[in-house]
């Protein structure tokens, strides 16, 4: 069966339990029983983000021009009170499955995830594209965190197959906010959709620490590998960053080191770096971006953003935006950002606008 017609299949079947569970409220009448004594009513939702984008670097031909990031629908709910669950269809493009997991949560202290998620991995990766502040994700997280890994993995939009467990501990202050929030995950380390082709698996954690409400002062850590079927590569990274969200004020920043060398790299008959492979092995890249509130529903976003390929200046590049955002209203949003590259391994320094619209329905 084609992906398409298997997520239209899958999307018929949830909208048919949609229906069931809005018009059958006496799940067993005989018993006394409820349909919502075992599971919640589904939630149903997706979001759209396109664009139009302007770039003056040679050979763009001021392009790409129009364009649909994402197309994304999704659905949610709980089961048996403790339970939640979550699946989500990414359908522009290739359609495919991004998400799907279940969690049980009954303690704030501990729970268990298992299926397809975000690793555990930076601040940023975490997050919802609405909420990143500016057009896309860091180069860190875009370079560092699997959404173009580096290391030769395609895009899994920082996702992995796994478990994880994480919890928040010690409520502190007069407002009770937790004072530690922890993760730890046990991932495949191959990405989404696809099965693990090695023996190995990924870890991957962090801790953070709360002193004051809404700001959080992390460190993360992941201990791996990949494989594209010939060459494996070391994928051992660690970060650490900040950051505050509170009154509508945003800012936040992150460092991330990498060491293990890229798979394009590593000759496979000898198991050896090619003669005239230029990667050292260590990367790095870190970015700071603050976003200030002008009015509800308008905010401008400043953002630093550097890439290390080789950890050193000669393989840095550097991206500085502006980004002013209108939020009209909380499922309709529009961002223009202004990007101004500085890519020293090309030497190519150029312009792009990106003009952005979200809509979540």
């Amino acid at each position: 069966m084609k992906m398409k017609s298997f997520l239209l299949l899958i999307g018929s079947l949830l909208l048919s339990f949609a229906a069931f569970a809005q018009e059958e409220e006496d799940f067993s009448p005989q018993y006394g029983y409820k349909l919502t004594d075992f599971a919640s009513k589904p939630k149903f939702g997706a979001f759209i983000i396109g664009s139009y984008k302007y770039s003056s670097q040679e050979g763009a031909n001021n392009g790409p021009g129009l364009g649909v990031r994402l197309i994304r629908t999704y659905v949610d709910g709980t089961v048996l009170r403790d339970f939640n669950y979550r699946i989500q269809f990414e359908i522009n493009g290739t359609p495919h499955v991004k998400d799907f997991y279940l969690e049980w949560a009954r303690y704030k202290e501990f729970s268990i995830k298992m299926g397809e998620f975000k690793r555990a991995f930076t601040f940023e990766n975490p997050m919802n594209p609405w909420d990143v502040g500016v057009g896309d994700y860091s180069q860190a997280i875009k370079k560092l965190a699997g959404m173009g890994d580096r290391c030769g993995e395609a895009s899994m939009g920082g996702r992995d197959l796994g478990i994880q467990i994480q919890g928040d501990l010690f409520p502190v202050g007069e407002d009770q906010h937790r004072l530690i929030h922890y993760q730890l995950g046990l991932y495949n380390g191959n990405g989404i959709n696809r099965a693990d082709n090695n023996a190995r698996k990924d870890i991957i954690g962090t801790i953070q620490i709360q002193p004051i409400k809404d700001l959080y002062i992390g460190a993360f850590a992941w201990d791996g590998d990949w494989s594209d079927g010939k060459v494996t590569v070391d994928r051992k990274r660690y970060a650490f960053g900040a950051k505050y969200e509170h009154n509508n004020w945003s800012a936040r920043a992150e460092y991330v080191h990498s060491k293990g060398y890229k798979a394009s790299s590593i000759d496979p008959s000898t198991g050896k770096l090619y003669p005239t492979a230029t990667d050292s092995g260590i990367a790095d890249a870190y970015y700071a971006t603050v976003g200030v509130p002008v009015v509800d529903w308008f905010k401008i976003f400043l953002k630093y953003d550097a890439y290390r390929d080789n950890a050193n200046t000669d393989s840095q590049s550097v991206i500085y935006s502006i980004a002013p955002q209108f939020r009209l209203h909380k499922n309709l949003m529009f961002q223009l950002e202004y990007r101004y590259n500085d890519n020293k391994p090309t030497g190519q320094k150029f312009n792009e606008i990106w003009f952005e619209y979200y809509v979540r329905f």
